[in-house]
């Protein structure tokens, strides 16, 4: 075998691709209609191009690899591509993203007999039992008016997060053959995985608007806010997809702490109960003397996303988010403590229990806002590039 990839031997090449006589001509063993088997290899060749390369054609013996594929603009296949090619390529496959998000929400609870309703039965069962834990055994309830809607509203809110969160640290890992066997930006699937809990998302927030009418909150503008709050809620949980996403494929242990974070972050978040008003306004409550402890609460991200829904959804809530009106300290010692004012329950029930607007906000709403916002373009942005960092070690291993 010589570098020009000839053969020098009975029956030899004495062409690239040809047998000896032109391309498709057979020497001694056969013609090409004698039928026998050189005719079948002839045919073959025949069908071929007309020329043959083999690994090292063409390239200098004192060439090294390096230099000959810079020279002909070629690139490792395992190599991480640079950012903005990165993007437009997740660009390029959003219909494979949309496909895989919306197959795998098909096929989840295919075997279940109420199918697809599970989507919104789960999130609307541990509501009730919430509610009768919180809301009726432990009367956590007090303070807030509305409670069903608010708890409600919380819980389908913080799933979105939550589940995103814990898909995502598991993507990698569960779906190596796929990974192993196509070559394709990895980004897709913590972001295809995102994208099927905002569309169970979307599905639940059908049985929520019905469920806040059915209580007699009115719809007004305010609601058509939900669709950009859930945009700064679906970036961020990206981001936090893209970092989980990242961890999970090395560290095992991720997913299985992640459940213990995740359940602290849902009692740190003010799912079952208003950290602005319950637990900041009435004396003796555990952030009644500790302001800065409540302002960190009230800024960590799912509670943010969460207080902003609810105010766009909510009038009841929206009326009674302190800062709402100015600041009155009477009415506002009121409704911290009912008690020393010598108001009945039922007129705290339906009147002081909204004089909360009336005292100072920890947090304003154009604070909480920008805090939405920030929590959105700092976790997308840092997630990706975590993320994009890692690309050719998925699936390794």
């Amino acid at each position: 075998m010589t570098n020009r990839g000839r053969l020098s031997a009975p029956g030899e090449l004495t062409a690239p691709g040809s047998l000896d006589g032109g391309p498709g001509h057979l020497q001694g063993s056969g013609s090409p209609d004698s039928g026998g088997p050189a005719a079948a290899g002839a045919a073959v060749l025949a069908s071929e191009p007309g020329e043959v390369y083999l690994a090292d054609a063409g390239r200098p013996a004192d060439e090294r690899l390096s230099d000959y594929a810079r020279r002909h603009n070629l690139q490792p296949a395992s190599a991480r591509p640079p950012v903005l090619k990165y993007l437009r390529s997740l660009w390029q496959r959003r219909q494979f993203i949309t496909g895989f998000a919306t197959a795998s929400n098909v096929a989840m609870y295919s075997e279940a007999r109420l199918g697809q309703l599970w989507q919104v039965l789960t999130p609307l069962l541990n509501a009730a039992v919430y509610f009768l834990i919180f809301g009726v055994l432990l009367g956590i309830n007090r303070g807030v008016p509305g409670y069903i809607p608010f708890l409600v509203t919380g819980i389908f809110v913080f799933n979105f997060t939550q589940r995103s969160c814990m898909t995502s640290s598991v993507v990698m890992r569960q779906n190596l053959p796929l990974i192993r066997a196509l070559p394709f930006p990895r980004g897709c699937l913590p972001l295809g995985y995102v994208l099927i809990e905002l569309q169970q998302l979307v599905l639940s927030f059908a049985v929520l608007f019905v469920i806040i009418l059915a209580y007699g909150e009115p719809f007004t503008w305010y609601w058509f806010l939900t669709p950009a709050i859930l945009a700064l809620q679906t970036l961020f949980n990206v981001g936090c997809g893209f970092i989980l996403a990242r961890w999970g494929a090395g560290f095992d242990d991720v997913s299985q702490l992640l459940p213990f974070i995740m359940r602290t972050w849902f009692y740190a978040s003010g799912v079952i109960f208003s950290i602005s008003t319950t637990l900041a306004l009435i004396p003796g409550k555990v952030l009644y003397n500790h302001p800065h402890l409540a302002y960190l609460l009230q800024i960590n991200p799912a509670a943010v996303y969460i207080t902003l829904i609810r105010n766009a959804l909510l009038q009841d809530q929206r009326t009674s988010m302190p800062g709402y009106h100015p600041y009155n300290a009477v009415r506002c010692a009121m409704y911290g403590n009912p008690v020393k004012f010598h108001i009945p329950s039922d007129v705290f029930a339906s009147k002081v229990i909204y004089y909360s607007s009336y005292c100072h906000p920890v947090v304003s709403t154009p604070a909480l806002w920008g805090y939405a916002v920030a929590w959105a373009v700092v976790a997308v942005v840092a997630g990706f590039f975590f993320f994009w960092q890692a690309e050719t070690r998925y699936g390794r291993g």
